[in-house]
């Protein structure tokens, strides 16, 4: 069912907040906290995305979002939860984080001139108790044994027990779970995205939701490039925002061929825009933006790219 209107929520106009059309009621949340991510004015949605992260939101449900690199799906949640005035926190999952970095742990400090050990609680239990949307960042690369302290955030009512602390944490109505991957938990076939895990697909079928969010069509990605970089909003830099867009288009089909071990992503080409600004060379700006960060063994794919779009040798 919807969110009931209360004191903490006001319903708010879906289609001209997100441009989209939404079989549900929206709401917002009302007064101020910290943890509410900047908004950024310029952020173009994707509608089906959107849908998915909006009926997160409003019916409680786990929502994942997979897809390439460089799409903007952790962006995408909390510039959403901006919008809806949500607290939202996102966890970049890599091979240092821990249990303990999740749960909590012991630690020793002074009280009162005496040496004490005393249990600081981690994220997942302040945002349990917070009503804090949680974003697991890089799902896929999760390590086993940390993996199984999230399996139980996934049940429908997702109590948790902090065993550390004999207590068993009802979540805060507000408590929300995403989660954002490259992968769909089976392993990386293609080599591409080093660092994944194969994922307990009884774990992953707990996800209520999955969305797919690659990159957008180049009409979508040539609107956020001039919102992003007004600049380039003149005739010529327009023409130049379309060449950029062509080239990122080719790295893309190159990188699933297995031809790059790279991409021009859509954080790649805004990068670019702004390198062009400053150096003014759009090839200069292209060396150091996206040249440099491959190998040399790929480089004459990229050179060849780029003389075919923009009719000049790097």
């Amino acid at each position: 069912m919807n969110i009931k209107a209360n004191k903490d929520f006001t319903k708010i106009d879906y289609k001209k907040i997100f441009n989209i059309n939404c079989e549900f009621t929206v709401s917002k949340l009302e007064g101020d906290s910290l943890y509410v991510p900047n908004r950024d004015e310029n952020y173009v949605f994707d509608q089906k995305t959107t849908l998915a992260i909006l009926a997160g939101f409003t019916f409680n449900q786990r929502v994942l979002v997979q897809g390439m690199h460089g799409t903007g799906k952790s962006t995408h949640i909390e510039q959403i939860a901006s919008r809806l005035n949500w607290p939202c926190l996102r966890i970049n999952f890599d091979s240092q984080i821990t249990r303990l970095d999740l749960v909590g742990k012991d630690v020793i400090k002074l009280k009162n001139g005496v040496q004490i050990t005393e249990f600081k609680e981690g994220i997942i239990p302040f945002a349990l108790r917070q009503g804090i949307a949680l974003v697991l960042d890089e799902y896929d690369a999760i390590k086993t044994d940390v993996s199984f302290v999230i399996q139980r955030l996934l049940e429908e009512e997702g109590k948790f027990a902090l065993l550390e602390e004999n207590e068993i944490i009802t979540p805060h109505p507000n408590f929300r779970l995403f989660a954002t991957s490259n992968t769909l938990g089976a392993g990386d076939d293609l080599g591409i995205y080093h660092g994944t895990n194969l994922i307990n697909q009884a774990q992953m079928d707990r996800w209520n939701i999955v969305a797919s969010l690659n990159y957008l069509p180049p009409s979508q990605e040539l609107e956020i490039l001039l919102k992003k970089l007004p600049d380039l909003q003149n005739i010529d830099r327009v023409k130049l925002a379309q060449l950029m867009i062509n080239l990122a288009n080719l790295s893309r089909e190159a990188f699933k061929n297995g031809d790059l071990s790279n991409l021009i992503s859509l954080r790649t080409l805004i990068s670019w825009g702004k390198n062009i600004e400053i150096f003014k060379s759009t090839k200069d700006a292209f060396i150091f933006s996206f040249f440099n960060k491959i190998i040399d063994d790929e480089k004459a794919v990229m050179r060849e790219f780029y003389q075919r779009v923009f009719g000049e040798e790097i």
